[in-house]
């Protein structure tokens, strides 16, 4: 069976979101991290958008140079907190797509869609639906790239930011991987370029035609693992982390911002029947139900719910979701995004429903 491995990365992530609730940011430089104080600041960018990047500025400068070069630029602190909201609801959404989800960093996870994709057509289709829900629900940008080996797919990732897709093909990968330079083999930095590149070895190309052997016996354990990389022999598996999750949710975002209730209970009744497909295949029970509401104009609002016992039961669950709903029934604004979230999560081969004596004793 082919291997069909996403990689997603936020585009220039923390400074994304910054833009996203910013509006006036639009096409500006903005620049996440220390205070330049007029250039005498003494710490360095987290990150900084595309438009920052154009005059030279990337992760971990100075933040002193940067504002030499950009003393126009938008400087912003940090807003953790912020971030990873943004990330968890994006992480939610990646997730939601395969069970064999692993996430990396606060802004990268890999996907394996091997069971999912059919041929390269469907992963396109799924991609693009991916970016589109992403974008609509959070309001920010990611790039994919997919190949058969999660290093590649990283790589290509990164090939076509922001906002880009590209899949490597098995049969293309030595093509798309040949004129790069070494450092975008992951574990390849400055100091050990250095020492590729005074063997002769300067793009990923040179290290296709070396043998394994010559490239142990020069770098070791790091010139297997290149090698490997560079040959499309990384066979590493996306770690499913589902035994480690909090919560499972689902999202759906509406064409148009509606207010027609008919129109949203359908969405809710779709996501709540999603949600516990989910659950029975994956023997999970929860005890906290949240109603998620986006508003025109993004405003968003969060509602829940924590029963005193563990269930599976949708009948109930769609019955508190309209109990929270009603908070909003009287709000003349138009909903954008509506969704669910159940939390507070158990793991049991054999669940024993008891819905109606904990009903009783509730």
């Amino acid at each position: 069976m082919k291997r069909f491995i996403l990689h997603c990365d936020l585009d220039a992530f923390f400074a994304s979101v910054e833009v996203r609730d910013n509006p006036d940011y639009q096409d500006k430089p903005v620049i996440i991290g220390a205070d330049p104080k007029d250039g005498k600041g003494r710490g360095v960018i987290s990150t900084c958008n595309y438009e920052a990047r154009k005059f030279g500025l990337h992760s971990a400068m100075p933040i002193s140079q940067a504002f030499k070069r950009c003393p126009q630029g938008i400087y912003l602190r940090p807003n953790f907190k912020k971030y990873h909201e943004a990330s968890h609801e994006v992480m939610e959404i990646i997730n939601s797509y395969s069970q064999k989800f692993q996430q990396v960093s606060i802004d990268e996870a890999y996907i394996d869609i091997s069971e999912i994709c059919v041929n390269f057509d469907d992963v396109q289709e799924l991609t693009l639906n991916l970016q589109q829900k992403v974008y609509e629900s959070v309001g920010i940008t990611v790039s994919i790239g997919c190949a058969s080996s999660k290093s590649i797919a990283k790589i290509a990732s990164d090939f076509k930011k922001p906002n880009g897709i590209t899949i490597v093909k098995p049969e293309e990968f030595k093509e798309f991987l040949s004129p790069m330079d070494i450092t975008r083999i992951p574990g390849i930095g400055k100091k050990s370029k250095e020492y590729y590149n005074k063997q002769g070895i300067r793009v990923i190309g040179d290290i296709i035609k070396i043998p394994l052997h010559r490239m142990i016996e020069k770098f070791g354990k790091n010139g297997k693992w290149a090698w490997e990389i560079a040959n499309g022999l990384d066979k590493r598996e996306v770690k499913n982390s589902m035994r480690d999750r909090k919560s499972i949710s689902k999202e759906r975002t509406f064409f148009k911002d509606t207010n027609d209730f008919q129109e949203i209970l359908t969405k809710l009744d779709e996501i709540n029947e999603k949600l516990h497909e989910k659950v029975q295949k994956d023997k999970i029970s929860y005890k906290t139900i949240t109603l998620k509401i986006r508003l025109e104009g993004f405003l968003t609002y969060t509602r829940s719910k924590t029963l005193p016992y563990h269930t599976q039961n949708k009948e109930k669950t769609i019955d508190i979701i309209l109990e929270l709903f009603k908070e909003f029934s009287k709000d003349n604004r138009k909903i954008r995004l509506i969704g669910i979230k159940l939390s507070n999560l158990t793991s049991r081969s054999k669940i024993i429903q008891k819905d109606l004596l904990s009903f009783v004793n509730e």
